[in-house]
């Protein structure tokens, strides 16, 4: 079994979860090019089941995506520190954000996701699936 740790970076919210990692990916989406500040959110899919909070509480932010869909975030109510996403689309999986990882170079994305909204600056290897919105399934 896997095991996946992360947490903020003050400390005050920590993670684990036993996997397995489904798929990494890079989001260029607006509303993630907004949370951080420019650039796509990388992150790491894994089953929602699987994820448990081991310290800390973490705060939700819940909007309407340009999916249609609605869609929260979640970050550290201490240092605001990106942790997870997830959709009522597929409440089955919830992608951690790669930078809570304590290991994120194990997980690099694989894909790009929602290249449609993508800035020229963005970088979207061409060796690499990517989809113009959601992919498919």
């Amino acid at each position: 079994m896997t095991r996946i740790t992360g947490g903020c970076l003050c400390g005050a919210v920590r993670y684990e979860s036993g996997g397995p990692a489904l798929m990494a990916l890079r989001c260029h989406c607006r509303d993630c090019q907004y949370l951080s500040g420019g650039e796509p959110a990388d992150a790491l899919v894994v089953p929602s089941a699987s994820l448990r909070r081991v310290k800390g509480e973490d705060r939700f932010y819940w909007t309407h995506a340009d999916s249609g869909t609605r869609v929260f975030r979640s970050f550290c109510a201490q240092c605001g520190t990106p942790l997870f996403a997830g959709n009522t689309a597929h409440p089955e999986a919830i992608a951690i954000k790669l930078g809570s990882l304590d290991e994120p170079s194990k997980y690099p994305p694989t894909s790009h996701i929602w290249t449609a909204s993508a800035q020229s600056w963005h970088y979207i290897d061409p060796q690499q699936p990517a989809f113009e919105r959601n992919p498919p399934g």
